[in-house]
């Protein structure tokens, strides 16, 4: 958790960087990449825990070898997730093509982290992560579609 706030500063120093300010805008953004940072970490971390396991790392899918409290987080955080990436339509950043395509993104993550809390297996993990990884790009693009278009 503590890594993800370092991790969802760039865009905001980026927005304090064009604008000069740090307006709604700059904080749905954080929190976009703040709740996006744990599914994707704890799907890396159960594809890999036997690795985090022998370096002696203690990460929540070594401790949690049934996978109930992993799972839980990384629903808790996609569920938040798809609540914060509305934010930029609800502060007047972004309009409805970009709303409708983080609905539908953030809801696909939302099922693949259902699933993921629901298997524990590394398919599914693996499965989350790569959702992951696509979420990001997609979202900006779809963020900057709707600025363009």
């Amino acid at each position: 958790m503590v890594g993800a706030i370092p991790g969802a500063l760039p865009p905001v120093t980026g927005w304090a960087a064009a604008t000069g300010g740090l307006e709604a805008g700059a904080w749905s953004l954080f929190g976009i990449f703040f709740f996006w940072q744990l599914p994707h970490s704890l799907a890396i971390a159960r594809l890999y825990r036997d690795e985090y396991e022998a370096a002696g790392m203690r990460l929540l899918p070594v401790v949690d070898r049934g996978g109930r409290a992993t799972g839980r987080q990384v629903v808790i955080n996609s569920l938040a997730l798809l609540a914060a990436s509305m934010m930029p339509a609800l502060v007047g950043v972004s309009g409805a093509i970009y709303l409708a395509a983080a609905v539908a993104l953030g809801m696909a993550l939302l099922w693949l982290a259902f699933r993921f809390a629901r298997e524990d297996t590394a398919a599914a993990a693996r499965r989350l992560y790569l959702g992951s990884l696509a979420y990001v790009p997609l979202m900006l693009l779809f963020l900057t579609l709707d600025k363009v278009g």
